[in-house]
């Protein structure tokens, strides 16, 4: 089969480029740009096609799996707030207070 198209492209790619050359340049800028498309939108659809094959076949779940992602649906545990004296944040702000009137 194969040598059938070599010899189909033996007898006939010399005769299309000689009818090619003697065309007006239009013609030829035509032609190639039709090329060019064909081959634009053949490697699209190749690539569209093994991508989703490729998407297809990714293991989802194993990959899910080994990620190991924190389970959400599980209450966190809560935090509290440590509590202060009266007497300590007082004495906090007057620090604060004191460091900014020197700051100035």
């Amino acid at each position: 089969m194969w040598k059938l198209a070599l010899l189909v492209s033996y007898l006939l790619v010399p005769n299309f480029l000689e009818k090619l050359r003697k065309q007006p340049e239009h013609i030829r800028k035509l032609i190639l740009w039709i090329i060019i498309i064909i081959i634009g939108l053949g490697l699209s659809i190749w690539w569209i096609h093994s991508s989703y094959w490729k998407i297809k076949k990714f293991p989802k779940e194993e990959f899910i799996e080994n990620i190991k992602l924190p389970d959400f649906e599980k209450e966190l545990p809560k935090m509290e707030m440590p509590e202060f004296p009266e007497e300590e944040l007082e004495k906090l702000r007057e620090e604060i207070e004191k460091s900014e009137e020197k700051s100035e």
